[in-house]
């Protein structure tokens, strides 16, 4: 059970009807894409110590994807100082006083050290079975909700997507289109939500089927974004992840969670 979780939600995807409904897609500034929220310092001590003891499970670069994850790097870093972020050549000090050492050599470390958000590379072309789309090649995984990321890497969204059944071929082939259609400099926003009892870092296997639901104590909201990197041309999948506890839902958010169940806007 998660023991990391925000006192304030920032974003509640079931109260804005753009959001509500599948894939409740909407576009937001480049300066809004990341975030630094109540709960910045204890998760990315998680973040640190997952990175630090296992990172075979967290971490993950393709060859093809280099290029793109130095870009994404150099991306991230443009946004710092705007969240409180003390930026030196070679090094940063992040908002709880850690200081990073950037690492060229190791991209997706230093960005799963930086920023709250997972932060996963989406290149187009087919995956290793033929199927066409943008495929995974790199990660910064600490927080997966139910998925695996060595299991996912190397492949279309639509075997990403395995076993979820809401992801219909009809989800898949919008899911692409929006995919094809990102702009560099524009980030595309979307968010998730569902009861949870599990920590952030939840990985499941697919033969594992769905987790039995027992007590959810909690609510765990996504916030996904979807940025074009313009050299590369992959498109960079941001989620951040909120833990709460419902009494601290704003007044709105919890009236709006009584009408529009979070199972439905998920």
């Amino acid at each position: 059970m998660s023991q990391i979780r925000q006192k304030h939600l920032p974003f509640a995807p079931w109260a804005d009807p753009r959001t509500r409904r599948l894939p409740g897609i909407v576009p937001i500034e480049m300066a809004d894409w990341l975030e630094v929220d109540d709960a910045y310092g204890p998760q990315m001590a998680e973040r640190d110590r997952l990175i630090a003891t296992m990172p075979e499970r967290v971490l993950a670069l393709t060859p093809r994807a280099q290029a793109a994850a130095a870009e994404l790097l150099a991306l991230v870093l443009a946004q710092l100082p705007t969240l409180g972020f003390d930026c030196a050549p070679g090094r940063v000090r992040r908002p709880d006083g850690v200081e990073v050492t950037l690492d060229p050599a190791q991209p997706m470390a230093t960005l799963g050290r930086l920023v709250q958000e997972d932060l996963c590379l989406m290149q187009p072309g087919p995956d290793a079975t033929g199927a066409p789309g943008h495929v995974l090649t790199g990660a910064a995984l600490c927080f997966p909700a139910g998925w695996t990321l060595g299991e996912k890497l190397g492949r279309a969204m639509m075997g990403i997507h395995v076993p979820v059944a809401k992801y219909t071929d009809d989800i898949g082939a919008r899911v692409q289109r929006l995919l094809d259609g990102v702009q560099p400099g524009r980030v595309l926003m979307r968010g998730t939500a569902h009861h949870s009892n599990a920590p952030l870092h939840n990985p499941r296997l697919e033969a594992q089927g769905r987790a039995p639901e027992g007590d959810l104590p909690y609510i765990r909201v996504e916030r996904q974004g979807l940025v074009r990197l313009p050299v590369s041309g992959a498109v960079a999948f941001s989620i951040h992840t909120y833990v709460v506890d419902p009494a601290d839902l704003s007044a709105e958010q919890a009236a709006t969670l009584a009408e529009f169940p979070i199972r439905e806007a998920a």
